[in-house]
């Protein structure tokens, strides 16, 4: 069985004031007409659809028009869950009349948990779409006051299916969750993805996930497995974050066997790569004209007077402009007697090179101290005319 596994979307994302949902119909078109192209025997959506709980009229359109592309036009069965970011009771909206033309769509845990049953030529194939919920909602959903985080939840989900499942088939998890190898703490993949909960509560064990063929995650915006090779996520469809401009964005191709699972990473190419320029502003002036969306470092020395609107100038959806590292932990670290005493017993060279180092983090070099001895010479001499 041929599955194609995204997540991740994100629908309505503002990233820097900027709305990105032509750059995500522009991707999303590209991974219909791969469905088309390659004819999946099922696509996985892994949560987060949308990017908040009540999306823009924009994203909901471009949902609408993406799924109707794959479940009526090109009869691709998808099976969609709630992530964080989504309302599950939007998500739940009239699912059993979608369901009868093959899109499948979990908001709220459905308990008792039947899976969605698809046939290839070994046999019978059992999705369980687990969406997103809190631990709370587990514990009483089921019935078990042990649950307290979402490792326990999990625990208790994993649980259940097995006490039921049929050993003859072959079984899919469809999850969102922060899985780790032995439910460890570990770093999120992008800063524009939101904690779960609080403190290490939100980690699930990858072990607990080992007997499934297959596990389809969402959450993570970086595509990696956890450990153990069919326990993957696919990352998010574009970049949301700078934290993410190393991230090689696209959809996971997995192939499920009788006895083997092959997976393949395919690429999807914005409209717009995310990436950061860093650089003095008289060259970054120099460079062609670029559409992308870039965060630039400066590594001026000199103050630079309206630098957003002189790097727009090159790059025309540049989304944020600041100082190098180096300069600001300068600004900030550095404690000097200059920046302490009182500023009005210095001499006018002195006061200007207290200050200068204060805001710029380095010594007021030879150089500029004579341009800066002239120019205040000058400006006396101007005054007593």
């Amino acid at each position: 069985m041929k599955i194609f596994h995204t997540a991740d979307w994100h629908l309505g994302k503002i990233v820097q004031g900027i709305y990105m949902t032509e750059d995500q119909a522009y991707v999303l078109e590209q991974f219909v007409r791969d469905v088309e192209q390659e004819k999946p025997d099922v696509v996985i959506i892994a949560g987060d659809l949308y990017d908040r709980a009540v999306p823009p009229t924009e994203a909901v359109d471009l949902l609408n028009n993406i799924l109707e592309q794959l479940v009526l036009k090109l009869k691709i069965p998808v099976l969609a869950i709630a992530g964080n970011h989504d309302s599950p009771d939007r998500i739940d909206f009239a699912v059993k009349l979608m369901e009868r033309n093959g899109l499948y769509m979990s908001g709220q845990l459905r308990y008792p948990i039947e899976p969605i049953i698809m046939h290839d030529q070994y046999g019978e194939v059992h999705f369980y779409l687990i969406p997103y919920a809190d631990p709370a909602i587990i514990r009483h959903l089921m019935g078990d006051d042990s649950i307290r985080s979402h490792n326990d939840a999990m625990t208790a989900i994993v649980t259940h299916i097995k006490s039921n499942w049929d050993s003859s088939a072959r079984h899919v998890l469809i999850g969102h969750a922060f899985v780790t190898p032995y439910g460890e703490q570990e770093q999120n993949t992008s800063d524009s993805e939101r904690p779960l909960s609080i403190g290490g509560a939100e980690y699930v064990s990858a072990q607990l996930l080992q007997d499934f063929h297959y596990v389809a995650l969402g959450h993570l915006h970086q595509a990696h497995h956890v450990g153990i090779e069919h326990i993957r996520y696919s990352g998010s469809p574009l970049k949301y974050s700078i934290s993410e401009a190393n991230h090689h964005k696209g959809y996971l191709v997995v192939n499920l066997g009788q006895q083997f699972v092959t997976i393949e990473k395919i690429a999807l190419e914005p409209r717009r790569d995310m990436r950061r320029v860093i650089g003095a502003i008289a060259d970054i002036e120099r460079h062609s004209i670029n559409e992308d969306y870039v965060y630039v470092t400066l590594t001026d020395d000199n103050p630079v007077l309206f630098p957003m609107e002189k790097i727009r100038a090159v790059y025309p959806n540049a989304m944020h402009v600041d100082r190098s590292a180096s300069q600001r932990n300068n600004m900030e670290d550095k404690q000097d007697e200059s920046t302490t005493m009182m500023k009005h017993e210095l001499k006018p060279l002195e006061l200007f090179a207290a200050f200068y180092e204060e805001v710029r983090g380095t010594e007021l070099t030879q150089d500029k101290r004579e341009r800066f001895a002239e120019a205040f010479e000058k400006m006396i001499q101007g005054s007593e005319q």
